[in-house]
């Protein structure tokens, strides 16, 4: 029995680096080398980057939140207008305190991102293909 390599196949030329002239001639398809059981059961390690990533979109939110907490008791330790009312002022000075209190998040969420890229370490590791288990119902072959 022959063993075929995948077909190679045409993205629009997304991840071609190869100026457009060069493109018009793609490469050929290339034989993979036989390789033997042992080294297809040992894949060799690769060295990723891990690092504990803060969750930006938390910070803005939370920012949100308590900027909003903030106008709400800047606007009640000030006696309010009769014409105007209480949810007014609140609606109107929360356009401003959530504005803030995202702002402000978006600053922490940043300077700890920052700061878990110092702290990243470098490891080794390996890949790993893994068959999944048939479901429920599914036939086995």
């Amino acid at each position: 029995m022959s063993r075929r390599t995948p077909a190679v196949r045409e993205n629009g030329g997304v991840s071609d680096t190869t100026p457009a002239g060069d493109a018009a001639q793609p490469e050929p398809a290339r034989a993979a080398p036989a390789a033997n059981p042992a080294s297809a059961a040992q894949p060799a390690p690769e060295q990723v980057t891990v690092r504990r990533a803060p969750k930006i979109p938390a910070f803005l939110v939370v920012g949100g939140f308590l900027g909003f907490l903030g106008t709400l008791i800047a606007t009640s330790l000030f006696p309010a207008d009769d014409e105007v009312g209480f949810a007014t002022l609140v609606a109107y000075f929360s356009v401003y305190g959530i504005t803030i209190g995202v702002l402000l998040g978006a600053v922490v969420g940043i300077v700890l991102d920052r700061r878990s890229r110092k702290r990243a370490r470098t490891l080794q590791a390996e890949r790993e293909a893994i068959d999944p288990a048939p479901l429920e119902g599914e036939l086995e072959q």
